[in-house]
C-alpha cells in the first residue's frame, strides 16, 4: 500500500520545525524514563491518583441542546514528578459538554487532542455536538499540556511563552505530555464516576488517539477505547513518517555529539522496545551503510517527494553500490532492468523498515551496546571520514530508542478488556507508518481494527462520522458485556 499524496503535500506546506531545542535536559529524561517504568505497570500505579482527587468547575454556558462546563484541576504529574511540567501547564483545563436530554444511561466519552488541536472548538464542532444529536452522549474535552485552551489566544494558559504554535521545543516534552495526560485522564474518569456518569470511554485522533490508548492501559476497569489514525508507537512517526522532515535533526545531532550522557547513561534506562530498537540499529549500521537523508525517506515515494535528483547526488558522494539503486538513478537501460531495480529497491526498503522497527522481544546485551557506543563516540569525536554519517545514524537510532521507551504500547499494561477497543486506520497514512511495526492486534488480542481508504489528512477532514460510529459501537459492546454489572 502506498502513501497519500495529500499527506505529503500538506506536510510540505508546514514550515515549522519540531524539537528545535533538542532532546531536553538529560536529568529530565532520566526522571521521565524512571516514571515510565512505574506508569507502564497498572498495578504499581493503582493509587497514584486518588479517587477523590479535586476537580473544579469554573463556568457553565447554557446552549440550546447542551450545557458546557469549563473546569480545571492541578495535574498530578506536578506532584509525582515535580518540575518537569512547564509552569503554564500545571493547571489542567477541560470542557465538559453535557446534553440537556439523555437517551439512555449517562454515557461520557473523553476526547484527547491531536497535534495542533488547540482549544476545544474542533473537537466540540466535529465530534461532541454531533454525538449529542446522534447518540445523546456527553463529551469531555481535555486540553493538552503545552497547548492553548483560550479562543482569542491572548491568555496563553498552558502554552510556554517561547513555544511556536504546536512545535514542542524538546523531545522530552512529548514524553512529559504523555505522562501528564495519562494521570489527568485518570483524574477525570474518577470524577465522572463520582458524579454518576456511566458508561465512560476514551477516544482521540492521531496523537490524541495514541495518548488515549496509553491512558486506558492505566485504567483498572473495562473501558471502551477508539483510537483513530494512531498505532503502536510514535518512533516511526518521527523517524520514517512525513513528520520526520520537520524534526530539527541538526540540533539533535549536535547535542548527541557534545554530551556523552546520552550514550553512557540514558541508554542504560531503555527497556524492551527501546533497546530492541538499538540492537536493530546496530544491524542496520553494519549491513546498510548510506546517508541519513536517504534513510529518512525509506517509507515514502521518491517521486512524490521529488527526491530522485537529490538521491542521485547523494549516491555518487557516498558510493551506494546497489545495482538496483544505480539502475533507478541512471535512468537508462531496458524495461526488464528497471523492473528488477524497482523490485530490488522495494525489497531493500522492506528489509530496512524491518530493521528500524522494534519487533523483537529478545533482550539485547546492554553492556555490549554501552561499550560500543563509548567506542563509537570516541572515534567520532576524534575525527575521520564518515563522522557525519555515523552521527546522523546514531541520532536516528537514539530517537527511535527513546520514543519506543516512552510511547510503545508494548511497554504498558494490556487494557483490562481489549475486546472493547476499536482502532480506526487510514490505509495510505503517511504520518503513521505501520510497515515493520508490531501490530496492535498482536499486543492487544481481541481488539478490532477498521481500515479507511485514503490518508491521514483526508480521513481527518472527511471521515469524522466513521470515527463517531466506532465510538457508538464500542460503547454498545461495553453495554452488552457489562450492563448487568455495578457501575
Amino acid at each position: 500500500m502506498g502513501v497519500s499524496r495529500l499527506d505529503v503535500l500538506y506536510r510540505r506546506l508546514l514550515l515549522t520545525k519540531l524539537f528545535i531545542q533538542g532532546w531536553g535536559k538529560p536529568e529530565d529524561l532520566k526522571r521521565i524514563f524512571e516514571f515510565r517504568k512505574i506508569i507502564g505497570d497498572r498495578e504499581r500505579c493503582r493509587h497514584l491518583v486518588p479517587k477523590d482527587y479535586p476537580v473544579y468547575i469554573d463556568k457553565v454556558e447554557d446552549e440550546s441542546d447542551c450545557k458546557i462546563h469549563n473546569g480545571h484541576f492541578i495535574s498530578p504529574l506536578e506532584e509525582i514528578v515535580p518540575g518537569v511540567l512547564p509552569t503554564e501547564s500545571i493547571k489542567a483545563r477541560f470542557q465538559f459538554i453535557v446534553p440537556k436530554k439523555w437517551k439512555k444511561h449517562y454515557p461520557v466519552c473523553i476526547h484527547l487532542a491531536g497535534t495542533g488541536d488547540h482549544f476545544y472548538w474542533r473537537r466540540r464542532t466535529l465530534m461532541a455536538r454531533p454525538m449529542i444529536k446522534e447518540a445523546g452522549m456527553a463529551s469531555l474535552l481535555l486540553e493538552n499540556p503545552y497547548y492553548i485552551p483560550h479562543p482569542d489566544f491572548r491568555n496563553l494558559y498552558q502554552k510556554p511563552k517561547d513555544q511556536l504554535r504546536s512545535s514542542l521545543k524538546n523531545v522530552s516534552d512529548l514524553f512529559v505530555m504523555g505522562g501528564a495526560l495519562i494521570l489527568e485522564s485518570a483524574v477525570l474518569l474518577h470524577w465522572l464516576e463520582r458524579e454518576g456518569y456511566w458508561p465512560l470511554g476514551m477516544t482521540g485522533i492521531s496523537m490524541g488517539g495514541h495518548m488515549a490508548s496509553l491512558a486506558v492501559t492505566n485504567w483498572p476497569k473495562p473501558i471502551p477505547l477508539v483510537p483513530c489514525l494512531s498505532w503502536t508507537t510514535a518512533s516511526s512517526v518521527f523517524t520514517t513518517g512525513v513528520l520526520s522532515k520537520a524534526v530539527n535533526w541538526r540540533e539533535l545531532e549536535k547535542q548527541y555529539a557534545m554530551h556523552t550522557v546520552y550514550e553512557e547513561e540514558i541508554i542504560r534506562l531503555l527497556e524492551y522496545c527501546g533497546t530492541d530498537s538499538f540492537r536493530m540499529g546496530q544491524d542496520f549500521v553494519k549491513f546498510s551503510p548510506g546517508s541519513f537523508d536517504t534513510l529518512s525517506d525509506l517509507d515514502l515515494s521518491h517521486e512524490l517527494l521529488g527526491l530522485d535528483h537529490q538521491q542521485q547526488s547523494q549516491q555518487q558522494q557516498v558510493g551506494l553500490g546497489s545495482s538496483a539503486v544505480r539502475s533507478q538513478a541512471g535512468g537508462g537501460g531496458g524495461g526488464s532492468e528497471r523492473v528488477a531495480g524497482e523490485e530490488a529497491a522495494a525489497a531493500e526498503r522492506e528489509r530496512l523498515d524491518h530493521m528500524l522497527s522494534a519487533v523483537s522481544s529478545s533482550g539485547p546485551h546492554l553492556e555490549m551496546l554501552h561499550a560500543k557506543s563509548i567506542s563509537r563516540a570516541a572515534s567520532r569525536r576524534g575525527g575521520g571520514v564518515g563522522q557525519r554519517q555515523s552521527l546522523q545514524r546514531e541520532s536516528l537510532y537514539f530517537m527511535k530508542g527513546v520514543m519506543d521507551e516512552c510511547t510503545h504500547i508494548a511497554n504498558f499494561s494490556v487494557p483490562v478488556d481489549p475486546s472493547l477497543i476499536i482502532i480506526v486506520l487510514a490505509k495510505e497514512d503517511a504520518y503513521i507508518p505501520r510497515t515493520g511495526v508490531r501490530s496492535l492486534q498482536e499486543i492487544w488480542p481481541d481488539c478490532e481494527v477498521r481500515y479507511l481508504n485514503g490518508g491521514h489528512i483526508s480521513a481527518y477532514l472527511f471521515k469524522q462520522g466513521l470515527f463517531r460510529q466506532a465510538i457508538y459501537d464500542a460503547f454498545d459492546r461495553f453495554l452488552l458485556k457489562y450492563s448487568s454489572h455495578e457501575k
